[in-house]
């Protein structure tokens, strides 16, 4: 019983989410501090411990309707491997956990976001996606915490414009990436009582919104560096190649011949986009600055 629980953990907690949640947090302690350093290594464990607590915390909430869809049946809890309880247990550990690695280590303004976060993607957003298709807008802001996280935990001030605009940036890009995956599953998730966007626009509407929420993305990022205190040119032509190639593929794919077959290249597209955006934040912030 106790092996079968330990090799749930790693579902349970969805790593791969809580990873990318930990680069984006690594990302604003990069961007402020410019170094990578053990403290950037101790963030990023404490980062890591408190999302894999939320994404349990999550899956414990929601488990009843993961039993109804294809997609997430055979979590952990919905398929028996591991009960209510014990993933209740393990998600109060890990957010615990986290949340004092957070305050003993950066102090009381990244524990404070981290549970901010913890309130505002599981007691708000949780819920309110039962109730409304649009729980994504406000819901946005839980990919918006860590990077504020990291920033803070290296010094930075909380209301600083760089920030603002990083933050700004991931919020207007989780919009179109989670109505991709909507489209993708919204049967789904319609079937085990969610509602969704397909619901509200007619598909080629929702496409037109979705690419809409692309090009605000793109402007977005391209402003960012011009609140860089130290702005440099090639990072800022590097910034604007990338929104144009990545600008070309999406509109290949949203507009292009069989263009309803291509919603999970979309997918891929959107994600490979904001992750050499945060690369290239990262390296020039340890190389440049």
């Amino acid at each position: 019983m106790i092996i079968q629980v330990l090799k749930s953990i790693p579902t349970l907690i969805k790593y791969k989410v809580s990873i990318a949640v930990t680069f984006t947090a690594i990302t604003g302690f990069i961007v402020f501090s410019g170094r990578l350093d053990l403290s950037a290594f101790k963030l990023a464990f404490a980062v890591f411990v408190l999302a894999s607590g939320s994404s349990a915390l999550n899956q414990f909430q929601e488990w009843k309707f993961d039993a109804l869809m294809g997609r997430t049946k055979h979590r952990p809890i919905p398929s028996g491997k591991i009960s209510p309880t014990t993933a209740l247990l393990i998600s109060f550990l890990f957010i615990v956990a986290g949340l004092v690695l957070l305050f003993s280590g950066f102090g009381l303004i990244p524990a404070l976001l981290g549970l901010f976060n913890i309130f505002w993607y599981n007691l708000l957003y949780t819920n309110l996606k039962r109730v409304t298709s649009f729980a994504v807008v406000p819901g946005s802001l839980v990919g918006v915490v860590p990077v504020f996280i990291g920033w803070t935990a290296a010094g930075g001030n909380l209301f600083s414009s760089t920030i603002i605009f990083i933050g700004f940036f991931l919020f207007i890009w989780q919009i179109p990436h989670f109505w991709l995956l909507m489209l993708k599953y919204g049967k789904e998730y319609e079937e085990a009582g969610f509602p969704t966007v397909n619901q509200s626009f007619n598909p080629k509407s929702l496409r037109n919104i979705i690419f809409s929420w692309i090009i605000a993305t793109s402007v977005t990022s391209i402003l960012i560096p011009l609140v860089i205190v130290k702005l440099s040119l090639p990072f800022f032509l590097l910034i604007f190649v990338l929104n144009i190639l990545f600008i070309g593929v999406f509109t290949k794919l949203s507009f292009g011949k069989a263009s309803e077959l291509n919603f999970k290249k979309s997918f891929i597209s959107i994600n490979i986009y904001m992750m050499l955006f945060m690369i290239l934040l990262v390296i020039f912030h340890l190389y440049t600055i």
